[in-house]
């Protein structure tokens, strides 16, 4: 059956589109128009101009695309949509907002001490990767997306503490704020380690864990978070099943494959991205060493 039933607002989010076209202009706004306003500033880049309207346009396609509704759909599809919003969004982002800007915000009375203590590296590590576990225990999943409020409240604060996790890697403020070297790479690794509890729990389960997926009255309830309740009315639904020939279990097993996948591939990428930094590093600390040596043979022989 398709999914094109569920109408034009269920798959592709008007309401979203207006906010992220919000969010656009205010930050052009900002970097562009009102930039003389921050204390200190500098001209937008276009490598952060580029890597912002990335994060928009891959916000977009999880959340406001119809893999939104998939996600509801499909565990598979859910995964995806976990993996790109929280472990590839946040670091776009970051890298993308200016320095000073994000120095304006974080300097704030009364964000300084929670940014500041949440986004302590073993803080963050133990946070993010808490909160998406316990999302993803059964009861608590179910529970949340029964209810749209607690579905919208969560999805926002796992946002916030992906965000708290990738600050200590991937913050390019001039103080220097973050992890450094081999400090970063152990803190990979520790993210993937820890993030694997929960991808194996839906992986090796040997029945579906999740009444959302499984079960019709359930499923029809949690569809009501992307689509409107009027027109689930005047559908005649049994279940996911009608769109989808793959069985509950292997679904959920190749979420759960799919998750792990994206987490590899991005923690991969930023794994090299710091290899290079610190090799370019060496190489730059290598020829200084040298200079200094040279120049103090140089003094001596004179």
């Amino acid at each position: 059956m398709p999914i094109g039933i569920f109408g034009f607002q269920a798959l592709w989010s008007p309401l979203f589109i207006v906010i992220l076209l919000f969010m656009t202009v205010l930050f052009f706004l900002l970097t562009v128009k009102w930039r003389k306003n921050f204390i200190h500033s500098e001209p937008l880049t276009k490598r952060q101009a580029v890597l912002f309207l990335t994060a928009i346009v891959v916000l977009f396609a999880v959340k406001g695309s119809p893999i939104d509704l998939l996600g509801h759909i499909m565990m598979t599809y859910h995964m995806i949509q976990m993996g790109i919003l929280y472990l590839v969004v946040p670091p776009l982002l970051i890298k993308a907002i200016p320095w000073w800007v994000w120095k304006a915000v974080i300097e704030m009375p009364v964000i300084r001490p929670v940014f500041s203590f949440a986004t302590r590296p073993l803080i963050a590590l133990i946070f993010f990767n808490g909160l998406f576990s316990f999302y993803h225990i059964p009861l608590i999943f179910d529970f949340i997306k029964m209810s749209a409020v607690l579905h919208s409240l969560y999805t926002v604060v796992l946002f916030f503490f992906a965000i708290f996790m990738w600050w200590p890697l991937v913050n390019e403020q001039p103080e220097g704020h973050g992890l450094h070297g081999l400090k970063k790479v152990g803190y990979i690794f520790a993210n993937g380690i820890l993030l694997t509890p929960a991808c194996a729990l839906i992986i090796f389960a040997a029945a579906p864990l999740y009444a959302t997926y499984t079960d019709g009255s359930t499923w029809l309830k949690a569809m009501e978070l992307c689509v409107p309740p009027s027109t689930l009315s005047g559908l005649n639904l049994s279940g996911p099943e009608l769109f989808s020939n793959m069985p509950p279990l292997e679904d959920q097993k190749t979420g759960g494959i799919v998750m792990k996948v994206i987490q590899e591939i991005v923690y991969g990428v930023v794994l090299a991205q710091v290899f290079f930094e610190w090799f370019r590093k060496e190489e730059e600390q290598a020829d200084q060493i040298t200079e200094a040596a040279l120049a103090r043979h140089n003094n001596t022989i004179s």
